[in-house]
């Protein structure tokens, strides 16, 4: 889970692959605008073939990941946001409702298709971004500004969501196939998995699997499997500190504590112990 300490971020038009797109979870509700290029987002089991326009809503703990390929256009805006930090302005206003599609949904698709309401959209998010990197702690003025920015977005993105009613086309069997693969290994990551036996569990060739996989997600099965038993972990050592490390290894799928001791400092930069006593 990645921690980002602030209650807003705003980036607007981010271009190039800055950065790492590694498999990530946060606290933070996630708008993510894509406007230019190419990029098939893996969200939880689901895989989207995106298109300029598209909007993409996000409770943030489902884990979530950009497949871009290298040397590929890739412009996108992104705004992060803590529900509780814009909660007491919606109440205010009787708009609990506009962080629906967060917390019911928890993931949605808008095809806006560049329409004349998402490219308002798109200026206030630039507004937003500007208000945002001019900002003061003691500066009461932007943080209210912020505030009514970011409820202007959250009023837009859910008209958006509503005028766009249509069922998207139906997936390529490929897309299909990917993500019955993705659900899979959510639905046992728990288990010994191995490339043998999705591929058996699933019907299909062992190749087909790992090459389709990877292409279609960016990640190998192996991969994916891995940051599904460790996004396990982290919720068991948050939520049930009591817990031995024994049994949250193995109850996320990893055979020894050494192996799942290993693994988790090098994945998170410190030991399960150490994370468990920061996040109480």
């Amino acid at each position: 889970m990645v921690c980002l300490n602030e209650p807003l971020i705003v980036n607007y038009r981010v271009q190039g692959n800055w950065g790492t797109f590694d498999y990530h979870s946060h606290q933070e509700y996630e708008i993510y605008f894509f406007h230019a290029g190419s990029c098939r987002y893996l969200i939880h089991n689901q895989i989207y073939d995106l298109e300029p326009g598209d909007i993409l809503l996000m409770d943030g703990m489902t884990l979530h990941k950009p497949n871009v390929q290298p040397n590929s256009e890739y412009v996108r805006s992104t705004i992060h946001f803590s529900p509780q930090w814009i909660a007491g302005v919606l109440k205010e206003m009787g708009g609990m409702h506009l962080l629906d599609a967060f917390q019911k949904l928890h993931h949605c698709l808008i095809r806006t298709n560049e329409s004349q309401e998402s490219k308002q959209l798109e200026e206030i998010i630039r507004r937003l971004q500007e208000v945002k990197r001019s900002f003061t702690l003691n500066d009461s003025f932007a943080e209210t500004e912020m505030k009514v920015l970011l409820l202007q977005v959250l009023v837009s993105v859910n008209r958006l969501g509503q005028m766009d009613s249509r069922k998207l086309p139906n997936k390529a069997e490929k897309a299909e196939h990917a993500e019955d693969i993705a659900a899979y290994i959510q639905s046992n990551y728990m288990h010994k998995l191995t490339l043998d036996s999705i591929s058996e569990a699933l019907n299909l060739s062992k190749s087909y699997v790992s090459h389709l996989f990877k292409e279609m997600t960016g990640f190998t099965v192996l991969e994916y499997l891995m940051g599904c038993r460790l996004t396990q972990v982290k919720y068991l050592l948050e939520m049930e500190p009591d817990k031995a490390l024994k049994e949250v290894a193995s109850e996320s799928g990893f055979e020894s504590v050494s192996h799942f001791s290993r693994y988790f400092r090098e994945k998170v930069g410190m030991t399960a112990s150490e994370f468990r006593r920061l996040r109480q």
